[in-house]
């Protein structure tokens, strides 16, 4: 199969071919042909697929072919996560886009809204955006969607475990009626599927893998340890295997920025990245590591989602995420677009019910080992450990359903005791 027989244009192939690509995934050789057809879909991948140039490639071919607006109303909308999702989504859109007549522009918050303002009133095509901004300039008039001719809903799962089934409610509220819808994500729960229904018309559903697995070119392992001896594991491991890019999850903001502290006393050129660090102190950090002035990236679950490093070898659960869907979420960033890599896990005791709930997840056991020096402790605990709010997230996977439904449950005012305080809370979902 080629980028060719899916009935792309010769601009399109032009671009694709510049980036390097040769043949169209599973997920592109199912999405790209229905898309083209003018069908609404509800597309499910493992991450690092290339669900991205799924939709983006079939769009950009037919809002090139459409009658051109003189003034350049957004004619499409595609609505993610997290703003490093959403930057790296718009990277996607220009390159794909180089030999067409389309402007896109991505808007997200933490930033100035000037620039972003004076782009879209310059006339564009495409939009890619994070719902709190989005909704932001639209209540300010300072955008309009009323001439939507695509939506595309990225990382649907993730929009609601993150709370923003109201503003996705908003905003389609102010999409034309008449429009293709796209839902795109590594994984559906029950309730994404009944969210698309009220969204898609006569969906068709793509599977291109089975849901909720890991990609088979990820070397999976677990490393028992006690809970004290994990920043020493880390540091062993990574200074002994001589690991140049390694990309570590935290639970908690505090975390992530307590470790990356740890690893650079240890000599190990490291950043964090979190819900409360600047988009630009963000945007350094991930250039840093990708041009490996930064050797090492912890990053809490916000990041899970929107990053895309070409060849990361590594990927280290320092602590492991009380919903197991994470998991998955997290090692894929290592493994994508056919490459090999390792996702490896600090298990401490406490995690054991976490351990078990994404074996289940997964559907395999996962390798286990122990290190002489950092072995865990006998007398520790099995009951996990209890978090601030949102920590206690329903844990068993079974019974795992992102809510959503109410964004204001996710932020009730807790009790100022040491656990609560904000920086101790696992990463915020304000984007």
């Amino acid at each position: 199969m080629s980028f060719k027989s899916l009935g792309l244009s010769e601009a399109l192939l032009k671009a694709v071919n510049k980036q390097g690509y040769t043949s169209p995934s599973s997920i592109q050789e199912k999405a790209i042909p229905l898309i083209l057809e003018g069908r609404d879909l509800l597309a499910s991948a493992q991450t690092g697929t290339g669900k991205t140039a799924g939709f983006t490639l079939p769009m950009l071919q037919l809002l090139s072919q459409a009658p051109q607006f003189r003034q350049r109303p957004v004619r499409a909308l595609v609505l993610t996560p997290t703003r490093e999702l959403a930057a790296q989504v718009y990277e996607n859109v220009k390159q794909y886009s180089a030999f067409l007549d389309i402007k896109s522009v991505v808007i997200f918050g933490g930033v100035n809204q000037k620039p972003q303002v004076a782009t879209l009133r310059n006339g564009v095509d495409i939009l890619v955006a994070t719902p709190g901004r989005l909704l932001d300039l639209h209540n300010q008039r300072l955008l309009s969607l009323s001439k939507i001719e695509f939506f595309v809903l990225d990382e649907a799962d993730r929009m609601l475990d993150m709370g923003f089934l109201k503003d996705i409610k908003k905003i389609i509220a102010c999409l034309p009626h008449k429009r293709q819808n796209l839902l795109f994500s590594a994984t559906f729960s029950k309730e994404i599927k009944e969210l698309a229904t009220g969204i898609l018309h006569h969906p068709v559903m793509v599977e291109a893998t089975p849901e909720n697995t890991t990609v088979v070119a990820i070397n999976q392992k677990v490393y028992r340890v006690a809970k004290d001896k994990k920043t020493g594991l880390l540091i062993k491991l990574i200074s002994e295997g001589n690991w140049q890019q390694v990309l570590v999850f935290t639970r908690t903001k505090h975390g992530a920025n307590k470790l990356a502290k740890k690893l650079v006393s240890s000599q190990i050129s490291t950043a964090a990245i979190h819900g409360n660090k600047s988009q630009g102190a963000r945007t350094k950090a991930l250039a840093g590591f990708k041009n490996g002035s930064v050797r090492v990236l912890v990053a809490t679950d916000i990041a899970a989602r929107g990053l895309d490093i070409p060849l990361l070898p590594h990927v280290i659960n320092f602590e492991l995420p009380n919903i197991s869907e994470d998991y998955i979420h997290r090692i894929g960033r290592t493994g994508r677009a056919g490459a090999s890599g390792e996702a490896l896990s600090l298990v401490s005791a406490d995690e054991t019910t976490y351990l078990r709930d994404i074996e289940k997840l997964v559907g395999e056991k996962i390798a286990m080992s122990i290190i002489e020096g950092f072995e865990p402790d006998p007398n520790a605990s099995t009951e996990p450990k209890k978090q601030g709010q949102g920590g206690n997230r329903q844990r068993n996977s079974g019974s795992q359903k992102s809510k959503g439904s109410n964004r204001t449950s996710t932020h009730r005012r807790p009790r100022r005791n040491k656990e609560n305080r904000p920086e101790n809370r696992p990463d915020d979902r304000r984007h």
